[in-house]
């Protein structure tokens, strides 16, 4: 796979607490560069990073993270303000404790409600695989397809681990045809990436890819100067 078709996948992540303008400002700098899929980048960000890449980006943000525990109506606030301030995607947390309860019913009008509260806009539903056991993954699966979301997605990076091809497997066998799958969370070759990409993920939360890119491109510009 071209390295290209990889970062046209790749939701270019920046969440880090101590993020300042000009970090977000450079990694809208790399998205357009690289035509990526997105900038996912800190809510407050939002409406300077749109205002700064226009309709040459998209510009995705994070609502209920990364611990997922908000009330609902919070979550839908956080969702509509981010969308009113420019956001063209929205990636949610659910409520993790609600899926160890096994309230089900609660997970799937909770994400429906933040869904209308996106205007139209992409929901991508981060479930965090890493702490919950094979029946709540696929349990999870039926939450999201049956809420109306747009993807399930594996991982906040946040947690105790990040994406797994199992886990990548597992969203393919179990959720509806609409629902697409986010691989996210310690991504961090292009080796992996395609074998997400082959197992059925539609898009990849890192960093590192634009990273890779921008490797390979500067030892380009070494060898082609001599110096390499």
């Amino acid at each position: 796979m071209e390295l290209k078709e990889i970062l046209s996948r790749c939701d270019h992540t920046l969440l880090g607490q101590t993020a300042t303008w000009a970090d977000i400002q450079g990694i809208c700098d790399d998205g357009m560069k690289y035509s990526t899929a997105s900038v996912c980048i800190p809510a407050s960000f939002v409406k300077q990073a749109k205002e700064y890449v226009g309709e040459k980006l998209a510009i995705c943000t994070v609502i209920g993270f990364p611990n997922g525990y908000a009330t609902t109506a919070a979550k839908c606030f956080m969702a509509s303000d981010a969308v009113d301030n420019g956001a063209d995607e929205i990636d949610m947390v659910i409520n993790i404790g609600w899926a160890k309860e096994g309230k089900w019913e609660d997970i799937t009008r909770e994400i429906a409600a933040i869904k209308q509260a996106c205007k139209g806009k992409l929901l991508k539903v981060i479930i965090e695989t890493c702490l919950l056991t094979g029946e709540e993954k696929i349990a999870l699966c039926k939450c999201v397809s049956d809420s109306g979301a747009d993807y399930i997605k594996t991982s906040t990076g946040f947690s105790t681990a990040g994406a797994t091809f199992d886990d990548v497997a597992l969203f393919a066998a179990h959720v509806a045809s609409h629902v697409k799958i986010k691989a996210a969370g310690g991504i961090s070759s292009l080796e992996d990436a395609e074998k997400f990409i082959a197992l059925g993920a539609d898009r990849l939360g890192t960093s590192r890819i634009v990273k890779i890119a921008k490797a390979l491109e500067k030892g380009q510009e070494a060898k082609n100067d001599g110096s390499y």
